[in-house]
Parts: structure tokens; sequence; C-alpha cells
């Protein structure tokens, strides 16, 4: 079970550009970070963007256990090339108890193995990226995020037709399926949407729903 002093901290299993992203995004929102990678060179680099970095072989319980990383609640490894190294350290921390591991993988053949060797969520950040950018550059989304399940949040220009109107007037979650969460308007702070929000040109809107209606709703500005 993982030490109340270090149950909302994180360990990051390899410093690469994705673990090294997670980790320093972590920080950034305040949380406690232990940081761990084979590379002396990327250890020394990370030493004064991180509070704990530690240079260490990943790959063996024992030293994970040195470490204190079973006293944390979550972990990401994020280890790059070496489908080995990764598939062991998920193991280990497996072995050790850790009740969140999340695990990058390089393909679905190699995210399986992860699976089954312990892994809680497996990211697939290339896949991933490629599909949000295919659906940026295709559509008139100006940012894009789905879900698992087939559900997405979506950033878009107002269209035309709602302009004067309020939210209630316009009827958008009727008409195309979509929930409008938020309004942001040039030079103003995102304000969050109510029926009584009245559109203007310039606005963007911030909208959620199945991804294919969000696409088709965006598809109109």
């Amino acid at each position: 079970m993982a030490s109340p002093a270090h149950e909302d901290g994180v360990v990051i299993i390899g410093l690469g550009r994705f673990g090294g992203a997670v980790a320093e995004s972590l920080v950034q929102l305040g949380h406690e970070v232990l940081a761990i990678d084979e590379d002396a060179e990327l250890v020394q680099s990370w030493a004064h963007r991180l509070t704990h970095v530690v240079q260490a072989d990943t790959t063996e319980g024992d030293t994970l256990r040195r470490l204190g990383v079973h006293e944390f609640g979550r972990a990401v490894v994020g280890i790059g090339t070496d489908i080995e190294a990764s598939v062991l350290t998920v193991l280990a921390l497996s072995e050790l108890g850790m009740r969140d591991i999340w695990a990058k993988a390089l393909g679905p053949k190699h995210g399986r193995i992860l699976e089954r060797t312990g892994a809680h969520h497996v990211i697939y950040p290339e896949a991933a990226m490629g599909e949000r950018v295919a659906h940026l550059v295709t559509g008139k989304m100006i940012d894009f995020i789905e879900f698992d399940d087939g559900f997405a949040i979506v950033k878009t220009r107002a269209p035309r037709e709602a302009f004067g109107k309020t939210l209630a007037d316009c009827a958008l979650r009727s008409r195309y399926g979509v929930t409008v969460v938020g309004v942001k308007r040039p030079r103003e702070d995102f304000t969050y949407a109510r029926p009584e929000t009245v559109v203007q040109p310039g606005d963007l809107l911030i909208v959620s729903g199945p991804t294919k209606r969000c696409e088709t709703f965006a598809a109109i500005t």
C-alpha cells in the first residue's frame, strides 16, 4: 500500500521525450515525482528540473523497493525502444503491488505483453497523436480530444446560424447531438455555457458528444 506521504506522487521510469514531458507536466501541476532512468547523462540533464531524479536499472524489483517506488500510488513506464526493459519493469512494478501502472507501448503486440505483465493502462502516444492530427487537418476543429468510448471534446468556431441567439434558442443539442460546455471570446476569460449565453461572432465553442456528431457540428462552422 502506498505511503500517505506519497499517495499522490508518481514514479516516472524512462526520461526520453515522452517520460520527460510527463514528468515535467506533473511537477508543474504540483505532484511529487520520482524520476528514474538508466542513462547517467539523461539523469544529469534532468537534475535541475526535477526534485528527485535517480539513475538505476528498473528491471529488478529489489532495486525499485530500495528506491521506495512501492510507496508511490502510480507509475508511468515511458521506456522507449528497449522492449525487454519495458516489459520487465512493468512486471517488477506489478510484483511490488503498484496499484496504478501506465506504460508506453511501441505497437499492439508490445501493448498486449504489457497488459499481460501487469500494466493497467497502455498508452500509444504516436498513434494517438497521429489520429488527433488527422482530425484537425481534415476538419474545422481547432482542438480535439477523443476518449476510448467514442466520446470527444472539441474546440471549434461558433456557426454563423447561432450568432445573436442564446444557446437555448439555438437548440444545438437537439439539432446536432452535441453539448456546448463553454465559450471563449477574444481577450476574455473562458466561461461555462448557460442556456442564456448569447453566441457572438468570433466565439470559440467547447463542445462534447459522440465523435462523429462533434465532427459534423464542426464542419458547419
